[in-house]
């Protein structure tokens, strides 16, 4: 069992995940390194807002640097060095975003490199083989994931796909496990849930996921382009098949008010590319909301992005000093910016966390958004 439950209040949990780089505190929020790097936040500015884990992607990965290169240097951990914990996720996203360039089948998929053309083949036996060779601490099934828009025929059919590609994985890490040359027995394989925006799917991909029996669950294909009342109810029907004592990850799922609503509906696990993307293009998070660095109001203001934060950026640096350094596009505005989302959003489920433990997580959820959203707050009763 490597989710420990804590304590509850409603639906939202508090636990620890027992991991092979140490534990996790959960609910958890883990920053996005898609090619074995945060974008420009270094490791040590990582630990430094305890992110105690993270999640690289095994497509971008396996395309670039390739697998003989991380293996050739012990692991992503060594490759990275990063001494916490670390996820892979298994490219079923990737497959999406690049439609253009990627043939699905009931074998896996063909596609060509968004780097250099040129083409190949993934199973989910083979995507599992290239996790394991990572070695990650958390591995993610092969899964094939649909447009918000898709029909209950094609959302049936990739939910169909993804469960037969679920069970091959499973075979394969089982197979993998065995085998003393790999790093499978260090690791823990989720099963993704998906169908669609149809609740019913959803309900049946998640009993499918339960019973093939994975040591944690995912919930993928949400914020795909969906209004967040359906996101909110497709994560409300699915959290709700899946089993109390295992760990529960919605992915690439990452503004506050999601994740708080996540969190009352019993996801323990979050990330998103959101984060490091907003702050890169001057957008950072405040308790009173997002806020442009752009802003000309903030060119004499001699305060930081938000006086009630602890980041790095808000305790050496003022707004007028950032907003100058994206005006002069340097590249400090951008880690600067960086810092301070990613430490937000950690320290938001932290935060949650330590409501749960005292029973007012539902106090702790509303006071941020009626702050964070003012006047477009407007609580979802499930």
């Amino acid at each position: 069992m490597i989710l420990e439950l804590e304590g509850t209040d409603n639906r939202a949990r508090a636990g620890t995940l027992r991991l092979p780089h140490g534990n996790v505190p959960t609910p958890v929020f883990m920053p996005v390194g898609t090619q074995a790097s945060v974008k420009t936040v270094s490791n040590e500015e990582l630990y430094a807002m305890e992110a105690e884990i993270i999640l690289s992607n095994a497509y971008h990965l396996y395309l670039r640097p390739g697998i003989e290169v991380i293996k050739n240097a012990g692991g992503i951990h060594s490759f990275m060095n990063w001494k916490k914990n670390l996820l892979t996720d298994s490219g079923g996203f990737q497959v999406f975003s690049l439609a253009a360039i990627n043939k699905v089948n009931d074998e896996g998929v063909e596609f060509q490199s968004h780097i250099d053309g040129s083409y190949h083949k993934i199973t989910p036996e083979k995507d599992i083989e290239i996790q394991s060779a990572i070695g990650a601490d958390i591995i993610m099934c092969f899964d094939q994931c649909i447009e918000a828009s898709a029909s209950l025929f094609d959302a049936k059919a990739a939910l169909d796909r993804t469960t037969a590609w679920a069970k091959r994985c499973k075979s394969e890490w089982l197979r993998l496990c065995d085998d003393k040359n790999t790093k499978a027995s260090e690791q823990q394989l989720f099963g993704i849930v998906q169908g669609g925006m149809f609740e019913e799917l959803r309900k049946e991909s998640a009993g499918q996921m339960v019973e093939i029996d994975f040591p944690g669950y995912a919930i993928g294909g949400l914020s795909v382009g969906e209004d967040k009342a359906t996101l909110y109810r497709m994560l409300s029907t699915t959290t709700k098949e899946l089993p109390e004592d295992k760990p529960r990850y919605l992915m690439g799922v990452g503004v506050p008010e999601d994740i708080l609503y996540g969190i009352e509906l019993g996801v323990d696990m979050f990330d998103c590319v959101f984060a490091t993307r907003a702050a890169r293009n001057a957008t950072v998070f405040t308790q009173d909301g997002k806020q442009s660095l752009r802003n000309k109001s903030l060119e004499y203001e001699l305060e930081p992005i938000d006086e009630d934060c602890s980041c790095y950026t808000c305790k050496n640096y003022y707004r007028s000093y950032l907003r100058h350094l994206f005006k002069a596009n340097e590249i400090l505005g951008l880690r600067l910016a960086s810092i301070h989302n990613l430490h937000f959003l950690i320290e938001l489920t932290k935060k949650a966390r330590e409501a749960i433990l005292n029973k007012r997580f539902a106090e702790y959820k509303n006071n941020f958004l009626s702050r964070y959203m003012g006047g477009k707050f407007k609580n979802v009763v499930f």
